[in-house]
């Protein structure tokens, strides 16, 4: 008599499509390079970033680079904003700062909206599903307003908005719109510092302004979470 091999056989395991390996591996590269800049934090301060752009003359291209790559890596874009106010002072700081943090924020998105597709479900969490669910119903103000929230990781936000269904224009406006103040805060600070450094007279108003966008980041987000409530 023939065997029987049903009881042997192997188990069917779904076939791991081009695609879906395409996003496991950019969800690899972004793991291992969070985990690379995790053990790199203690070299990751301003004053060494503004020191290293400081010597090549396309300071700002590099400056743009390393925010982009900084917003996905988990670094937090205070340390460029600073380091932007250290670089280039107020004015073309809070120019290349707000580009860079807008830049990161979009990349960021896109790479969440393409993991996302088929491989991650994050919406079943209560949590975080009720969230991105208010975003969608709100528009631009609320991705601004969530902007506005400085406890609020930079890079967890841009992967969580992405997870929603939100256009881009969308993200990219209230995303620019509510980073900006943030933005001047820290840069108009690290303008100041960089005065005090050098011995310069001008450090009083950059230090006013950014203790003043500070306060009302924090004012805004506060009565923001109160609406939440």
């Amino acid at each position: 008599m023939p065997a029987n091999n049903r009881g042997c056989a192997r188990p069917d395991f779904p076939a791991v499509g081009p695609r879906r390996a395409a996003r496991l591996l950019v969800l690899g590269v972004l793991v291992a390079g969070v985990v690379a800049a995790w053990h790199w934090r203690t070299v990751l301060d301003p004053i060494a970033i503004a020191a290293a752009l400081a010597r090549y003359p396309a300071a700002p291209i590099g400056f743009l680079a390393i925010h982009i790559a900084a917003s996905l890596l988990f670094i937090p874009r205070t340390a460029l904003a600073i380091a932007a106010g250290l670089l280039f002072g107020s004015r073309w700081g809070i120019l290349w700062a707000e580009i860079g943090s807008v830049a990161g924020a979009i990349a960021g998105f896109l790479v969440a909206r393409y993991i996302h597709s088929g491989l991650i479900d994050i919406r079943r969490i209560a949590q975080i599903g009720s969230i991105l669910r208010r975003v969608e119903r709100g528009s631009w103000r609320t991705v601004a307003l969530l902007r506005l929230i400085p406890v609020m990781p930079h890079s967890l936000a841009n992967y969580a908005l992405g997870l929603t269904r939100i256009s881009l224009r969308t993200y990219t406006f209230g995303s620019s719109v509510g980073q900006l103040p943030m933005t001047i805060a820290y840069v108009d600070l690290g303008a100041a510092g960089g005065q005090l450094v050098l011995g310069g007279a001008r450090w009083l108003e950059p230090t006013l302004i950014g203790l003043a966008m500070l306060a009302l980041t924090l004012v805004i987000s506060a009565r923001f979470r109160w609406r939440l409530d």
